[in-house]
Order: C-alpha cells, then structure tokens, then sequence
C-alpha cells in the first residue's frame, strides 16, 4: 500500500497534533516495512528523526495555482504521486475527492467554547462542510469520547468513524532522578482551554503550610497572558523532548485540570513515566487513565489543592499510584495505533472506489 499523510502539523515544533504524526508514521513504516508512506504539504517542514526507509518527503506547490493547497494543489500532488489513501491527521482532507481518504478529529474543542481558540476559525468552518458533504472516506477519532460526540454533532455514519487511542513514545520511561525540593508538573501548552489558573490557586494554597514548587512546561500560545513571577513557581517554556522524562519522573504529582480534551497525551506520557497523575473528570481523559489516576473537578481548586497536600502527606499512597501508572501504560502502543489506522486505510479503500 501507498498512502500519502498531511504533513502540516509538523511545522509547529510542539503540540499533541504534530507528535501524533511524527509517532504514527515512523510506527506505520515499521510495522508494514513493505507499504510507502509519503508526507506531503505546502509549508516547509521537518521529516521525524528515525524514519524508516519506506517514509518519504513528497512534493510542494509547483506553481501559484497549486498554492491553493486544499483546493487544487493537494489534488494535483496526489495525482503525482499516486498513492492508494491520503490521511488527513489534522481535520482536514482534499476538497475534490481523486482517492478515498481518511480524516482524524482529535476533539470538538473548535466548536465548543469559543474563548478556548483564537486561530482555528479555517477549522471550525472547512471541517463541519466536508463531513457533510461526506468527502472523508472514513474518520478516526482518538478516543471513544470523541466518537460519541463527533457522530452526533456532525451526524456522522457511526460505521464510518473509528476511534483508535494514541500512544506515549516509547523515549517516556521511570528516569530516577530525585529533585532538589517536591514539586507539582504541568506539561502542555499554556492556553485558556488548560485551566492552569484552577492548578495555581490550589498549588498557592498548599504552599502557604508546606514548602512545594509548582514547574509549567510548555509553550504559552499568544492568547494566554504571561504569568506573573512568584516565589517556587517555575514557568519552563518548551522543553526539549529528552529532558521531559526526567521532569515526569521527579514530580510528587502530575496535574492536568484541563476543561476538555480529545485525549490528553501527556497525562498518558507521565503515567508511563510512573508519576502518579491528578487529572479533571473530563470523558476522555477518563477513557484514558481508568483508575490509574486521581480524578477531580476542574471547576473546583479546593478539591485539587486537598489532592496536593495528601500527595504531599501520604508517600504510600503516592507509590500505589505511580504503580498503577505504569501498568495502565502499557496498554498503550504505537505500534497498535499504526495496525489499527493501517486497517481504517483498508477500509476506506473498500468502500471508495475512484476511477
């Protein structure tokens, strides 16, 4: 099989979409060394470290007209390169249908509150038109949750929508380094849908009685206001990905009071790093920790900060925790996201044919 993959959000150094492509397609040209996977886009990117042979750079716009990527240009790469699905990995696919393709919704945020998002009014408006208009083939959603919710808003064939969990790179493994002092870690990109203003009213509280450090790892996205500087918070901005284990690891706890999410990548990346994990009662993230960790009321800091302190107050209970990290973990493989997406790309193809 050959099957052409968007590209795109690897032009942004960090974020859940673009880590997706990067693992999904080294662990598809692993698994099925036989196939050809080609990542195309009309913005400059950068090919994932460690590709298999069989993962290749496709061509960019060839002339002005082509600049028109989702229109015209795309469509005429593709008809280039020939390959049997295109995957669109981030909501988007080819206006003009020449081959059956696959779309991932990662989560309905777009359309959800409009105070979460500042830049993605191309997304709320081109999405909802093509799965209308029936163009993807099939849809692949990360988690359950998001099936659920992208069937009924979209009204979407539910035979037709898939959902497949992500991973942890296999790089997110314990990595004992014991910190100076305890700390509390939040790891994502600071923006408005994180709810990092619930985190630091409940770490200030805490701090008031015991001496603990709060680190925010991540990038600040232009709508988020800068945080003012204050004694034992530690605001990282992006951390190279090697350097995130150890932080994982260190950390009393790992907090995540996000409002909402498609599935919370780095919550699964710091329970395989063993940290025990505080996390809202969103669906998702529900879906995806079990009862391998600590589930809280995003709305309600008083609840976090009483979660903090008994992480702080109950080393015990903090190792029965990491325990069940590390084993909810393991549950989760690139290696099975790529076989399962492999199989939605068969899928597509059976029920699309194009002369």
């Amino acid at each position: 099989m050959h099957a052409a993959l968007d590209a795109t959000p690897l032009t942004v150094k960090t974020g859940g979409i673009g880590r997706y492509t990067a693992e999904l397609i080294r662990a598809l040209g692993e698994a099925f060394p036989d196939d050809v996977y080609t990542l195309v886009s009309d913005q400059p990117f950068e090919m994932p470290p460690d590709c298999p042979l069989n993962v290749k750079r496709g061509g960019s716009p060839r002339s002005r007209l082509e600049r028109f990527w989702w229109s015209w240009g795309l469509g005429r790469e593709l008809g280039r390169s020939r390959p049997h699905v295109f995957h669109g990995t981030d909501f988007s696919v080819p206006y003009f249908a020449r081959i059956p393709s696959v779309m991932t919704v990662h989560d309905l945020s777009p359309w959800m509150d409009p105070r979460w998002h500042y830049a993605v009014e191309r997304i709320r408006k081109r999405t909802p038109l093509l799965l209308g208009l029936g163009i993807p083939s099939m849809v692949v959603t990360v988690s359950e949750a998001v099936r659920r919710e992208a069937i009924e808003r979209f009204r979407l064939n539910p035979a037709r929508v898939v959902a497949i969990p992500n991973a942890a790179s296999a790089m997110f493994r314990p990595t004992p380094a014991p910190p100076a002092k305890p700390y509390f870690l939040y790891v994502g990109t600071l923006e408005p849908r994180k709810n990092l203003g619930c985190l630091m009213e409940a770490w200030a509280a805490v701090r008031r009685k015991h001496d603990v450090d709060l680190v925010l790892a991540g990038r600040r996205r232009e709508d988020f206001p800068p945080i003012e500087a204050r004694p034992g918070l530690h605001v990282l901005g992006e951390v190279p990905d090697q350097e995130l284990p150890a932080l994982y690891s260190g950390a009393l706890a790992f907090a995540y009071p996000s409002f909402y999410e498609g599935f919370g990548l780095p919550v699964l990346e710091a329970m395989q790093c063993g940290a025990m994990a505080l996390v809202s009662n969103d669906p998702a993230i529900r879906e995806v920790t079990g009862d391998a960790a600590v589930h809280l009321d995003a709305r309600t800091p008083r609840e976090w900060a009483e979660a903090m302190e008994a992480a702080l107050n109950r080393p015990e209970w903090v190792t029965r925790m990491r325990e069940l990290a590390l084993n909810r973990a393991r549950e989760f493989s690139w290696h099975g996201t790529a076989v399962r997406t492999r199989e939605v790309y068969e899928q597509a193809r059976r029920l699309v044919s194009y002369s």
